[in-house]
């Protein structure tokens, strides 16, 4: 077989590129889970959901955020009803509500930390919360629709190594097993100066596809969307997507996120507190003109107008 004929064989007919080790009788199961949370664009739109253990209750209650965001189950109803890539959240919140709600597609997101200890007391570290057999568990037993993981890595930190090396077998694992793999890359730690800077955001990109993530997702560099086309060519095949940072006004996020795929290359968004901390209404209408940007190529008006006619 040449190597002309061993490409085509990797992309299957489908045109997703499949992972070197996946197993023959898993690459319709990888295959399927790109598909899915891609659309066949090649980007994602993650609406992620991973936020009660790395901020507690911060993003969830208190002033300008909405009742509705209380309730845990607020994130299922916005995925079920809303239209996004995947929802990314821990292993026990999928368990406890993702049977309500068998017809979204699920990224467990591996490991978590709260924010309690600050970086100054301590070098951030954190580790998987469950293992890929509970995952898999989870799959089977609930019939649930899950894609892929996600799992931090704190580059900089010096608990570094630890976090590298259990994401190293994580991803290899994942793909064994059909699933996708998103890694969030943050620059983290005392001998980290400036976490949000272009030239390192790239450097941990790279670092993510050297991994074999399938995702990486990073913080909009301080220098702005243009900046962040450094990360998008150090990735290579690993796509960028961009955090929605901080709470923004609903057309500035939508034009952040428009920015970071037209200026920066970004291959998506990964997306939480500018969605879940609306009401249902809102924020179902904020993931309809989201995804119309990311897989539609939609213009930050015409997304905005699919907005506020959603409410």
């Amino acid at each position: 077989m040449n190597t002309h004929t061993r490409s085509i064989h990797r992309r299957q007919s489908s045109g997703v590129r499949v992972p070197a080790h996946v197993p023959i009788a898993e690459r319709r199961r990888y295959i399927y889970s790109y598909s899915t949370v891609t659309r066949g664009t090649g980007r994602l739109m993650l609406m992620a959901g991973d936020q009660k253990i790395e901020h507690l209750n911060a993003d969830f209650y208190g002033k300008g955020i909405h009742q509705d965001d209380s309730n845990p189950e607020h994130l299922f109803q916005i995925a079920h009803k809303g239209d996004v890539g995947c929802l990314a959240t821990q292993h026990g919140l999928i368990a406890a509500y993702g049977m309500d709600y068998p017809d979204v597609p699920y990224l467990v997101k591996m490991n978590a930390k709260t924010d309690i200890v600050p970086t100054a007391q301590a070098e951030p570290l954190s580790k998987a919360l469950c293992s890929l057999d509970d995952v898999i568990r989870l799959r089977q037993y609930g019939k649930l629709n899950i894609v892929g993981i996600g799992y931090t890595i704190y580059f900089g930190s010096e608990h570094e190594s630890e976090m590298l090396a259990e994401a190293g077998k994580l991803i290899a694992a994942a793909h064994a097993l059909g699933m996708i793999a998103v890694v969030w890359a943050y620059p983290r730690g005392k001998a980290v100066q400036q976490e949000k800077d272009a030239h390192l955001i790239a450097g941990v990109a790279g670092a993510c596809a050297s991994l074999g993530a399938d995702f990486v997702k990073v913080n909009m560099p301080t220098e702005g969307a243009a900046a962040l086309h450094e990360a998008s060519q150090a990735a290579g095949r690993s796509g960028v997507v961009v955090s929605g940072g901080g709470t923004l006004g609903t057309k500035e996020f939508l034009q952040h996120t428009y920015d970071t795929i037209h200026l920066g290359g970004a291959r998506g968004s990964a997306t939480g507190r500018n969605i879940h901390q609306k009401s249902l209404t809102e924020a179902v209408a904020i993931t309809k003109a989201l995804s119309a940007i990311v897989y539609k190529n939609a213009s930050v008006d015409s997304a905005h107008d699919l907005y506020t006619h959603s409410l």
